[in-house]
């Protein structure tokens, strides 16, 4: 009799003992998923607040542009980064009576340091987006049929040309114009055309708006 009730002790505490592992197995386990969804939800919650304060500086940078010809208030204006070109129309007061928005492009997505010219209904000239440098960039064309009006071919020789005449070149402004009139000074004429891709701000891209205007003798 004491032998069996011994054993039925024995028996006993190994059910106890299975069943405090199983409880602590099981307690041990809600605690290991209940950090992990914590800290996958703190991770969550720190990428939506980064996220948000990317969008919030990116939104927040600004760019400074000169715009005029006929708006209301022309000069140099602050605009959010991305902004087009009806943001600094708008900004510099809106366009006067006499502007003519058909010829400019409302859309263009402005850099900072350009310099932008809304042009009036009595022009016929192209209009132009300036970059910082001074360099022209053509955004839209002026008036004129492109198909019926033929434009007189601008030839120019790039070891006499002034630099007046320089910047009749497609693409070429002031500061081009005054770095080849210096390049000449300092090094010489050029012996082919392809040597003014020497000077900053004429690669490749540029060269092949020029060359066909451009001669050396």
């Amino acid at each position: 009799m004491f032998e069996f009730d011994s054993k039925r002790k024995y028996l006993i505490i190994i059910v106890i003992c299975i069943i405090v592992l199983i409880v602590g197995y099981i307690i041990y386990y809600f605690l290991q998923n209940n950090n992990e969804e914590e800290y996958i939800e703190d991770e969550i919650e720190n990428d939506v607040e980064n996220s948000i304060e990317n969008n919030l500086v990116e939104n927040t940078e600004t760019i400074v542009v000169h715009i005029s010809g006929q708006v209301i208030n022309s000069g140099v204006i602050t605009l959010n980064k991305l902004s087009r070109v009806i943001d600094a129309i708008n900004v510099a007061g809106g366009p006067t009576a006499k502007a003519d928005l058909g010829k400019v492009n409302l859309a263009y997505i402005i850099e900072d340091g350009q310099r932008i010219y809304i042009p009036s209904v009595d022009e016929k000239v192209d209009t132009y987006i300036l970059d910082k440098s001074g360099d022209t960039e053509i955004v839209i064309s002026g008036s004129g049929n492109k198909n019926t009006h033929k434009e007189e071919k601008v030839m120019i020789n790039i070891n006499t040309a002034n630099e007046e005449e320089l910047q009749k070149l497609p693409g070429v402004g002031s500061s081009i114009a005054i770095r080849i009139v210096q390049y000449r000074k300092e090094n010489g004429k050029f012996n082919k055309i392809e040597d003014i891709k020497n000077i900053s701000g004429i690669g490749d891209s540029k060269f092949d708006k020029i060359k066909n205007n451009i001669f050396v003798k």
